[in-house]
């Protein structure tokens, strides 16, 4: 039977109580979360908008529904191969949207059948060697584009490539051809993310800015600061930075949601990604809802069955509108609960940040 403890008063919105401690926890979440949502969309070879709808699904919607209250879903990094195989396969966005929805379906049916218990009979060791592969193969994929080689710039995960070659000779091409400015800019940045936590651990100043973040600035300010002082080292649009669709109105804004294209919903492949989706998605939802307990600082006990239903009418509600599969994700939920989160609003308010910073911020974004 599963407990959920309250805090008294912590849910009390007109009374601002948990604005003193969700509120800044939302933000950091915010910060946090939104250059996860584009590189993993650019990673699944998605279009960057669909990393931003899944967030906000995830934020406003399927907190409001999760059976705990320190939990922070989203698009996650552990689906990205998944989800870049089911596009090529099926052959269209489009269409893989099909398969996030019935994703989505498959999950509410795990919920009803009570199958949440099912986590706790997944050895530790199976689900660690699991995401160790797909961690290994990110990191050996990234190492090329660290470099500043991006002939496979969308992210191809697969460890054999098109064409014979294999994510270690890539990397011996991209040492062969480094970029100079790639170079710097990625050795520098390692070392500012390696050095944030041991700073913020030792002064307050340090902790009101997430390393990630912090990284993110320093990226851009030295390219920019290439431009000036050494144009040759300057990485330009096209070739390593982000190009995210700026809406110039509201109607503009809406027409960059994609609808799903129900007319591939008899092909094999679309019920082969939906079952990967689901089954993929849910254990990790549900490891990830085992770390959130242990995190919660008031260690209320969550209910799992109640978490499977809500992630699958987030992925209902993220396929149907053009967003990427949503669990619910240790990273953002660490994030959230270091930052001073106590209840769901603080993972409602990094959805509202979301929504707002691409309706208001598009090129700031960008």
């Amino acid at each position: 039977m599963s407990i959920e403890k309250p805090i008294a008063g912590a849910l009390d919105v007109t009374s601002g109580n948990f604005l003193k401690h969700d509120g800044p926890a939302g933000m950091v979440t915010f910060l946090v979360a939104l250059p996860l949502c584009l590189g993993i969309a650019l990673g699944s070879a998605a279009p960057m908008f669909a990393g931003v709808i899944a967030g906000i699904v995830g934020g406003m919607v399927v907190s409001l529904l999760s059976g705990s209250q320190v939990s922070v879903s989203g698009p996650a990094a552990g689906l990205a191969i998944i989800v870049l195989g089911a596009i090529q396969e099926i052959g269209s966005f489009q269409g893989f949207l099909v398969a996030v929805v019935l994703s989505g379906l498959l999950q509410l049916v795990f919920g009803v059948m009570r199958l949440g218990v099912i986590a706790e009979y997944v050895p530790n060791s199976v689900i660690k060697g699991m995401l160790a592969g797909i961690g290994i193969l990110i990191i050996l994929k990234q190492i090329p584009h660290a470099l500043g080689r991006d002939n496979d710039y969308m992210g191809d995960f697969r460890f054999l490539e098109v064409g014979g070659n294999t994510a270690l000779s890539d990397i011996a091409a991209a040492v062969a051809s480094t970029s100079k400015g790639a170079l710097i800019i990625s050795a520098v940045s390692l070392g500012l993310l390696m050095l944030w936590d041991k700073a913020a651990k030792k002064s307050r100043l340090f902790q009101f800015l997430p390393g990630p973040l912090a990284v993110v600035i320093l990226g851009i300010g030295l390219n920019q600061a290439f431009g000036v002082i050494a144009p040759a080292l300057k990485l330009v649009t096209g070739d390593h930075l982000v190009n995210l669709p700026v809406a110039g109105s509201v109607a503009d804004f809406f027409r960059q949601f994609t609808l799903p294209d129900f007319s591939v919903i008899t092909r094999r492949s679309v019920w082969v990604a939906s079952g990967a989706i689901a089954v993929v998605g849910s254990l990790e939802t549900l490891l990830s809802l085992e770390a959130a307990d242990r995190l919660d600082p008031y260690k209320r006990i969550s209910s799992s069955n109640r978490e499977l239903r809500a992630q699958g009418v987030g992925n209902v509600l993220s396929g149907l509108i053009g967003g990427l599969p949503i669990t619910s994700v240790v990273v953002r939920t660490a994030a959230s609960v270091e930052a001073g989160a106590r209840t769901r609003m603080s993972a409602f308010i990094h959805g509202v940040l979301l929504l707002a910073s691409v309706i208001l911020l598009p090129r700031v974004l960008r």
